[in-house]
């Protein structure tokens, strides 16, 4: 994919390379030269300052959402590169291009089919960082919401609580993703679901009738209702979940690590159900290189 190079000082298309700029670990990097302006500069590839190598970065995020703990990923880096990065980097860097790559992908249109699945896991999370802090934990909900028919998390948000306002703020990203294409809205017994659903999706009043069907499942046991698709997503949350063993400090930090994980589990890992990423079936959008989780950060910096 060809970069259109403008300079960001007088928005400039006369450029000309002028050079390269020799850094410690990211080798030797283009730098260019406004004919207009004069000023000199470096594309920003999406690392622009940052002392690591994209290679070096996205492999980390890439073994932190595989279910190794910061500190792992740190054990393994310096197996392989002499310049090593301290557990407090890895971290950094998978809520940075968490949130970089989410404000990308949120804006992906889908093609999904007409049943989606609600539901959320209650998570304790510790209300400051430091290990030995009186504050205590704090419940939280991660609300999400996965199509039946593509496996693809429609919307998925980490909350203080499950409260009307908050299940609301998921389901009206899930209709502006998605249009009128979902008809059918499976959930649990919640009661604030019905009031949402209403608010969101609308009811007729001619029929009395919610302008989607709500599906819901009050229990476990009723035969062939079961929400077996999106506790079977519940369960790889977990399982990535608890090597953290829980989350600790803000609820900032605590959303852009699951959103790094709804991009894993749309875009990077292959579903083992539908054979191939969901995103391949949810959208037109198509990934061309092995190491997705650099072209994505690439595109998602072009997009910003």
């Amino acid at each position: 994919m060809e970069t259109k190079i403008i300079c960001s000082m007088c928005k400039s298309e006369n450029i000309k390379k002028d050079g390269k700029r020799k850094t410690e670990n990211r080798g030797l990097i283009q730098r260019y030269k406004c004919l207009e302006c004069n000023k000199r500069f470096v594309l920003d590839d999406g690392f622009f300052r940052m002392r690591n190598s994209s290679l070096k970065i996205t492999q980390s995020v890439d073994l932190f959402y595989r279910g190794a703990s910061t500190r792992g990923v740190q054990g393994h880096l310096a197996m392989f590169f002499p310049h090593n990065a301290s557990n407090v980097s890895v971290y950094n860097w998978v809520v940075k291009y968490s949130k970089m790559i989410s404000k990308f992908t949120n804006k992906l249109k889908l093609k999904v089919g007409e049943e989606a699945q609600t539901d959320e896991i209650e998570y304790h999370r510790r209300k400051n960082h430091k290990k030995h802090s009186r504050e205590g934990t704090e419940k939280n909900f991660f609300i999400d919401n996965v199509d039946t028919e593509t496996r693809f998390i429609l919307s998925a948000e980490y909350m203080k609580t499950r409260s009307i306002r908050d299940i609301k703020t998921v389901m009206i990203k899930i209709k502006d993703r998605t249009d009128n294409q979902i008809k059918i809205m499976t959930t649990d017994g919640l009661r604030a679901y019905p009031r949402v659903i209403k608010k969101v999706f609308g009811y007729n009043n001619k029929i009395g009738k919610f302008n989607v069907i709500h599906n819901r499942v009050v229990s476990i046991k009723d035969e062939g209702n079961f929400n077996h698709l999106i506790e079977r997503l519940h369960n790889n949350a977990r399982a990535r979940t608890k090597v953290m063993r829980g989350f600790h400090g803000s609820i900032s930090s605590a959303n852009a690590i699951m959103k790094g994980f709804e991009i894993y589990y749309n875009f990077i890992n292959l579903h083992q159900a539908i054979k191939c990423c969901p995103y391949e079936l949810a959208t037109d959008f198509k990934l061309t290189d092995n190491n997705k989780w650099l072209e994505l950060i690439q595109l998602s910096k072009g997009a910003i």
